[in-house]
């Protein structure tokens, strides 16, 4: 059976979330890179970070790092955060995320949230004839990445970020996956900065 990779399906999804006059992009929890390249490909200067791995593509600077204590630089024009927030501590990794925004920017998250009621199982019933499918004409490169089950709802999720990202975007998506888009308001001043 062929691998099909459930976060490289919403990649041309989140690459529309990139500010038009973006120049600096942050991809947390960056795994093999896939996404930072496709970042860099589009012309930005793409610093990429993950606790795990350190791989490497043209015109990304990996550094393998923790989130939430180590200096990231920044502020960046777009910090996307793939498959990755279900292993920080929920509120703490939202806020250090939120905190790496440049004003007028955007935080793009593409989230796996535990199953809660009947949209999330019906969302989840429709992904896997889908992800069969995939599996027959796919064939994405497998990497060996720490893997988590997530322990929020997406309910609990969206309880947290409307204190943290006020006005973040969700919407369900396929393949047990979530986005989640804030635009930080440009007038913001970085209250929330946190020391290192």
């Amino acid at each position: 059976m062929k691998h099909f990779d459930h976060n490289a399906h919403h990649h041309g999804f989140l690459l529309r979330q990139v500010p038009a006059d973006a120049r600096t992009a942050l991809d947390v929890g960056c795994g093999a890179g896939a996404f930072a390249a496709a970042l860099a490909a589009r012309g930005l200067t793409v610093t990429a970070v993950d606790r795990h791995v350190e791989p490497a593509a043209a015109g990304v600077l990996f550094r393998r790092a923790d989130v939430l204590v180590d200096d990231l630089g920044g502020p960046y024009d777009f910090v996307s955060c793939l498959a990755a927030l279900h292993h920080l501590p929920l509120e703490p990794g939202l806020r250090r995320l939120r905190s790496l925004v440049r004003p007028g920017g955007v935080l793009a998250v593409l989230g796996l949230a535990r199953e809660e009621g009947l949209l999330d199982r019906a969302a989840s019933l429709a992904s896997v004839p889908l992800n069969l499918a995939a599996r027959l004409v796919r064939d994405d490169p497998v990497h060996a990445v720490p893997v988590t089950d997530p322990e929020r709802s997406l309910r609990e999720v969206r309880a947290v970020a409307d204190r943290v990202v006020p006005g973040a975007r969700f919407r369900r998506r396929l393949f047990w996956r979530y986005s989640m888009i804030w635009r930080r308001p440009s007038a913001d001043t970085f209250p929330d900065r946190i020391s290192l």
